[in-house]
Formats: structure tokens, sequence, C-alpha cells
């Protein structure tokens, strides 16, 4: 059986006809849609991981003249 999604934020599940509506998906709310922007602005979801230079995918030209 498949699930029904579920709001990221409050954890509610979403009626099969949200997207109809409601134009706040995958939230279930203007309000939690609110509360992840608010996350993004605030700096609440980061990445963790430290930038390792040896995966960087940069070729010669996609870098700068140092001349």
């Amino acid at each position: 059986m498949i699930r029904p999604p579920i709001c990221p934020i409050c954890k509610k599940p979403l009626t099969p006809s949200a997207g109809q509506e409601n134009a706040s998906l995958p939230f279930c709310s203007e309000r939690c849609r609110k509360i992840d922007l608010f996350r993004w602005f605030d700096g609440g979801y980061q990445i963790v991981e430290p930038l390792d230079p040896d995966l960087l995918d940069l070729d010669d030209e996609s870098l700068p003249d140092m001349e």
C-alpha cells in the first residue's frame, strides 16, 4: 500500500487532492511553508560534510586567469 505524502514540517498526512486544494505543496499549509522558508533564511539547513577540493570537477577553462 502506498502511504500518503506527509508535510515535512508538522508530519500531517496530506490528502490525495491536496495539490488541487492547496498551492503550498509539499507542505500542508502556508504556515508550514513559511516555517520552512524561515529555516532556510536562518541557516537551519546546512551542508554538514566538508567540501573536498579533490572531488570538484574543475576544468582549466573554468578557472579565472591569475596573470
